[in-house]
């Protein structure tokens, strides 16, 4: 909803503001019922599919109306959902999931008498199916790409017992699970709207679809009949309905939060930063006690790529072809000053490889990585024989136009070791394109996890893949072998691994990483209950208002 109006809108902009207050109330209409309100800044929501849940607030809306058979906690840990236990084969291509007899969808039409109906293992053979079925042409059907076993890769062996069969084993196969693309859904809503699922959504989660007037309004009711109850027996969720606008401006989104009007915002606007922030991350004194601020570790790096294909002919002649200058780059950034001044200390300088901070893998006393050394960056200058930079072709950097301000960061430090560079803005879009084709030499990106699992961003590396998601073409026999060796490792082994496959990585500098990111959460003070995890992925269910 655009709040910049004239006189000739305001009629149309005082129903939109109605229905913001008014419609989410649930059916009695009580004055008590609680009603959790926040605002996604994308200014629209694709659709509430789960096979096409590919950005955060897809992602947030899935979890809310539906389940999957299994979750991850505040910590990370892969905990029971839909599935109250499972059982993997020795040679770790068979996983059997035992699933819970009191889950039920919510009512709709589509149901005999509108009733809903109890889960079965069935759903689930169906649910997953569809996600690799072309003929979906869902964004979720290459997280079981080459990993399926050609016969019966999913069955149901009754009511209550669903099996998944692999080709090969793939231990970060069940964090894959958690994924909002494998919630459950049933065959026949989805039959009787075809393409229109997308807005008519029916799960067995924890918030039923009630309204949505696409752009303005979506309200979510409580499911009276979820299955998840607290740890005295009490049935979730506790609130009554969940209300989302969908303000494309961050600055009025924050402004609305100030005025009570939101209850909870995912992260801050630029221009509220140093108002509400200090340089260390800390909220500043006249707003302590204002709202609550949860911070915690965001599975998500934020870097710049550099295309080393020396195969492809736009390299040819390009200095960023040469290990020493890429490495010389990396040496040239301070990164800590980035986090201070640009986001407020609200970030981790990344010096210890791309596996960031909060998952297993990292490795934060690490010696691998790249600190600030310009010392170091103008040496290598010199064993790549542009001493002090002399010879040296401007190096172009490819940013979209709302992150540029860190690149002109980087662009001056890069000056100050001899590095000439050029800034170029260019639309997102326009930029994934070019990345995703080999056509950008060095480029602005960032990396956030699918599933729990450090695998995730080591794939980033991995030559047998294509772009995405190996936007720079890295290309490294040992690499991939490591990769493939620890597919199937305990544990322990499978993280020490990792840790070995990032350094190796990192000393070829296919990438200029910069930060490791911080999630930020404000709530309203009368806000309890709410939870998150390194994934960005919030979790209302046990949310009060008082």
């Amino acid at each position: 909803m655009n709040l910049r109006y004239n006189h000739k809108h305001r009629p149309l902009a005082i129903l939109c503001l109605y229905l913001l207050l008014h419609s989410c109330s649930p059916a009695n209409n009580n004055s008590t019922n609680k009603v959790f309100r926040l605002n996604f800044s994308s200014g629209n929501l694709e659709g509430i599919d789960p096979a096409f849940a590919k950005d955060l607030f897809q992602i947030w809306v899935n979890h809310m109306v539906y389940n999957t058979l299994i979750e991850t906690d505040e910590n990370l840990h892969i905990t029971p959902s839909l599935a109250k236990s499972w059982d993997i084969s020795p040679d770790g291509l068979t996983c059997t999931f035992h699933l819970r007899s009191d889950a039920w969808f919510h009512d709709n039409p589509a149901f005999p008498g509108g009733k809903g109906r109890r889960l079965t293992a069935a759903d689930v053979v169906y649910s997953f199916e569809r996600i690799i079925n072309p003929a979906t042409a869902g964004t979720g059907a290459w997280i079981f790409n080459g990993h399926l076993s050609a016969k019966e890769p999913f069955k149901a062996l009754n009511d209550t017992t669903f099996q998944l069969k692999l080709s090969q084993p793939f231990r970060p196969m069940l964090g894959s699970l958690s994924m909002a693309y494998c919630n459950i859904v049933p065959h026949e809503v989805v039959e009787r709207w075809g393409k229109d699922f997308r807005s008519h959504p029916c799960g067995t989660g924890p918030f039923m679809f009630n309204y949505w007037d696409e752009g303005n309004i979506l309200c979510l009711l409580r499911n009276q009949h979820y299955w998840q109850r607290d740890s005295t027996g009490t049935q979730l969720p506790y609130i009554d309905a969940v209300q989302i606008s969908f303000i494309d401006s961050k600055a009025t989104e924050f402004l609305m939060f100030l005025q009570h009007k939101l209850d909870f915002v995912n992260s801050i606007d630029g221009s509220f930063k140093d108002l509400v922030l200090t340089k260390q991350g800390t909220v500043k004194k006249e707003f302590v006690n204002k709202f609550h601020l949860q911070k915690g570790t965001y599975l998500n790096t934020e870097y710049m790529g550099f295309l080393i294909d020396t195969l492809n002919p736009i390299l040819n002649n390009e200095p960023t072809r040469n290990v020493l200058v890429r490495r010389a780059i990396n040496y040239a950034i301070n990164r800590k000053k980035i986090v201070t001044n640009y986001k407020n200390g609200m970030g981790i300088p990344a010096t210890h490889g791309f596996i960031p901070a909060g998952i297993p893998g990292y490795d934060s006393a690490a010696t691998y990585g790249y600190d600030y050394n310009p010392a170091k960056a103008q040496q290598l200058l010199v064993e790549a024989g542009y001493p002090q930079g002399r010879g040296l072709k401007p190096i172009k950097m490819l940013v979209p136009d709302n992150l540029v301000d860190i690149v002109n960061f980087i662009a001056g430090e890069l000056q100050e070791v001899g590095i000439p560079t050029v800034i170029e803005t260019i639309q997102p879009s326009i930029l994934k394109q070019q990345v995703s084709k080999s056509q950008a030499l060095f480029f602005r990106a960032t990396w956030l996890a699918d599933y729990p699992d450090a695998e995730t961003f080591l794939v980033v590396f991995n030559s047998h893949q294509p772009a995405p998601p190996n936007y720079t073409r890295f290309r490294n026999d040992t690499f991939d072998k490591w990769y493939n060796q620890s597919l199937n490792l305990p544990d322990t082994a499978r993280w020490a691994l990792y840790r070995k496959m990032d350094s190796l990585a990192i000393s070829y500098a296919p990438v200029l990483p910069i930060f490791y990111d911080i999630r930020m959460h404000f709530t309203q003070n009368n806000i309890t209950g709410f939870t998150s995890n390194a994934m960005n992925l919030i979790d209302l269910k046990t949310v009060k208002i008082k």
